[in-house]
């Protein structure tokens, strides 16, 4: 508001702007006059001919109002009476004919032309000094107040009070006129002393901007040698592996971290004796007539070059929003870890600085120290707002959502600064572009899931020996590092609910008792389970496809377990998952050793095998030599597979009490075959079967294989 309350008396003192409300108020006029009654009553219906005179002359009309100042200046003396006798006899005639011809009330086409037609006549008076412009006014503003009084008596106080309006306004910038004219005039009896100290202060003014900018200089010097030490000893974080410090097995998750710096420079104490001598000058200029734009300017410059050359300093420079949005997440992810640093350097050192500093210059005028601080870091402000809605308004994508929740949270806790130290305005501007920060988490995070959807496809390669597929450990570590700012995601979640009604899928799945933010967490992982399950689907063995799928499930519930994931996951998933990861347990002890352990089941009872000792042989001799055969295809094939320890020792647990009591049962029998007798043993391969099976689904680890 103050800005606006020094900015509208300046502009309409300028001839320029008046120019556009004359035009205006001339095509508003004479469109509304060509509608009214008035005009039927005065020229009778309209036709051809009388179109064409009247666009041309509405055309003229336009034109000389438009271009008054060029044709004022190019006139004589003899031809601007003239124009005022025309004027004159042309309004009298309009007076007599319309005073004759219309005694019915006017239409509101009528009172808009004369309301038109009263402002193309103040702006004229703005702009050229005829001697008819002012009677042209008051002639229409007449015929308003006439008009309205013939719609009803009372209607005329409006009329009044818009002619009070216009009248006062124009004595007020003629006033305004006036005083700058008897200035002038004063200036003119005092003309060396104001010119000799105008010239002062002219050369003081330069010798201060170029003090400053000598400083500028050593003042980037500091801010860059203080961030520098503040990022000495800082390496960013790029992956979830050193985000744990210890994993080695994690795929890279793209995260921004950024360094705490100290915020404690002082700018305007490092400018304290030029600041007070521009101060005095700013003092003189005020005395000697108001503060002149060039003063404004030329500080106003000085500034901001020092305030663009300090974002250049730590690694910003503008960009278009088309240039970002065809940058590369990497490079996306760069600039926005420099442009946290640089937008705090600028709110808590140099915004703030140049405030104190326009404080300090402009001491006893608040209104021109507000005017000149916005001239100075407006237009920087606006540009480091443009780079932060340029990413906002991306295209999704899964690897850039945690770049843009650290800009959301670094913009959030920015807009405090913004309030304090700018205007209303660019405040709802940083609001307005953190609410899309917003949305666009949300909407990277749903990609998340698409991606998963996209991606059902069978594998071109699969996974060695049914290890931890990598899209397993791409997402488990995503949403780990995405739940550790579960805050921000479920505030993001909560203010952006309307968005679910673009996804139908999860609009029917919130419910009173679950968050949005459960919710869609929930979704994705539904949805990679089926992802899961196509690529399960790879393996041509059956039992490598439940220790394929049984690893990874029991690699979700081992990262999801003890962190904010397994919190919004809740208690239900565990459960679900380990009842799946059971079943494939289960499924692979069958699908592996279910046709050994029916080998080894013995047929027929002792006393027929001593009756039968041929038949009975032969059958053991043959039995062995199947489990021998499948045994050892087991044991060679699955001793390449991995499975987690712990899932290692369920099976080992359970093969001892299934494999091992059948085996020794067959052995005893065998060895109790008289045709075999003591012979039994060199039909025996596997002496020690418990030492065999420790060998098994051991092979490439968890840790060190690699997936495509």
């Amino acid at each position: 508001m103050k800005l606006m309350s020094i900015q509208i008396p300046r502009w309409l003192m300028h001839p320029e702007p008046w120019r556009f409300i004359g035009l205006t108020s001339s095509i508003v006029g004479l469109l509304c006059y060509a509608l009214s009654t008035s005009f039927n009553f005065l020229f009778g219906k309209w036709n051809l001919t009388k179109m064409f005179i009247y666009v041309v002359f509405s055309i003229i009309i336009c034109l000389a109002t438009f271009f008054a100042k060029v044709w004022q200046h190019s006139s004589s003396l003899r031809f601007r009476a003239h124009m005022a006798f025309l004027v004159l006899t042309v309004t009298s005639a309009y007076s007599f004919f319309f005073d004759k011809a219309v005694n019915g009330k006017p239409d509101a086409f009528s009172l808009l032309s004369c309301a038109a037609f009263a402002m193309m006549s103040l702006s004229l008076s703005r702009q050229i000094h005829c001697g008819f412009e002012v009677d042209l006014l008051y002639f229409f503003l007449g015929v308003l107040i006439i008009q309205l009084m013939k719609l009803r008596l009372l209607l005329g106080t409006i009329g009044v009070c818009f002619s009070y309006f216009l009248v006062i306004l124009r004595s007020s910038l003629d006033s305004q006129s006036e005083n700058d004219d008897l200035q002038l005039e004063h200036q003119d009896h005092i003309a060396i002393r104001v010119d000799s100290q105008q010239s002062n202060n002219d050369l003081q003014l330069v010798a201060c901007i170029e003090a400053l900018r000598n400083r500028n200089s050593d003042l980037i010097q500091i801010i860059s040698e203080q961030v520098k030490e503040q990022n000495k000893d800082h390496k960013p974080l790029t992956n979830a592996e050193e985000e744990n410090n210890s994993q080695e097995d994690e795929e890279q998750i793209p995260v921004v971290v950024v360094p705490v710096i100290s915020y404690d420079v002082k700018i305007e104490s490092l400018l304290a004796e030029t600041i007070s001598d521009l101060h005095k000058i700013a003092q003189q200029t005020a005395v000697n007539g108001g503060f002149g734009e060039q003063f404004i300017q030329v500080y106003g410059s000085c500034r901001r070059e020092f305030l663009e050359e300090s974002l250049t300093s730590l690694g910003l420079k503008k960009l278009s929003t088309d240039e970002v949005h065809s940058m590369s997440w990497k490079n996306q992810r760069d600039t926005a870890v420099r442009w946290i640093k640089a937008s705090n350097v600028c709110l808590k050192i140099l915004f703030d600085g140049e405030r104190r500093l326009c404080g300090r210059v402009f001491l006893g005028f608040p209104a021109a120290a507000d005017l000149s601080f916005m001239e100075i870091s407006g237009k920087t402000a606006t540009w480091l707002l443009d780079f932060a809605n340029a990413v906002a308004t991306a295209s999704p994508s899964p690897e850039r959502l945690f770049m843009i929740l650290d800009l959301f949270e670094a913009l959030r806790d920015m807009i405090p600064d913004f309030e304090r130290i700018f205007q209303d305005q660019m405040r709802n501007e940083a609001v307005t572009i953190w609410k899309k920060l917003g949305e666009a988490i949300w909407k990277n995070f749903m990609e998340l899931g698409y991606a998963l959807i996209r991606n059902q496809t069978p594998l071109t390669m699969t996974p060695i020996g049914g290890t931890i597929h990598s899209h397993t450990r791409y997402l488990m570590n995503y949403l780990l590092i995405a739940c550790d700012s579960r805050q921000t995601l479920e505030q993001v979640f909560k203010e952006n609910m309307h968005l679910l009604k673009e996804y139908p899928e999860l609009d029917e799945r919130v419910g009173s008792n679950s968050s949005s933010m459960q919710t869609v967490i929930n979704w994705i992982m539904e949805m990679f389970d089926r992802n899961l399950e196509a690529k399960s689907k790879t393996f041509e063995d059956l039992a490598l496809s439940h220790v394929f799928l049984m690893n990874n499930r029991h690699y979700m519930v081992q990262k999801a377990r003890n962190r904010e994931l397994g919190i919004v996951l809740g208690d239900d998933w565990f459960q679900k998952q380990s009842e799946k990861i059971r079943q494939y347990l289960a499924g692979y002890l069958s699908s592996s050793w279910d046709k050994v352990l029916e080998i080894l089941k013995l047929d027929g009872s002792s006393d027929s095998i001593q009756t039968r000792p041929n038949g009975a042989a032969k059958a053991m001799k043959k039995k062995l030599k199947m489990f021998n055969v499948e045994f050892e295809n087991i044991c060679r094939v699955q001793s390449s597979w991995y499975v987690d320890e712990k899932l290692r020792q369920d099976i080992m647990i359970v093969l001892v009490k299934t494999l091992l009591p059948a085996y020794g049962s067959f052995i005893r029998r065998f060895q109790s075959v008289a045709k075999l007798g003591k012979n039994a043993d060199k039909y025996v391969k596997y002496g020690d079967i418990e030492a065999k099976l420790n060998d098994l689904l051991g092979g490439v680890s968890a840790s060190t294989s690699h997936q495509k």
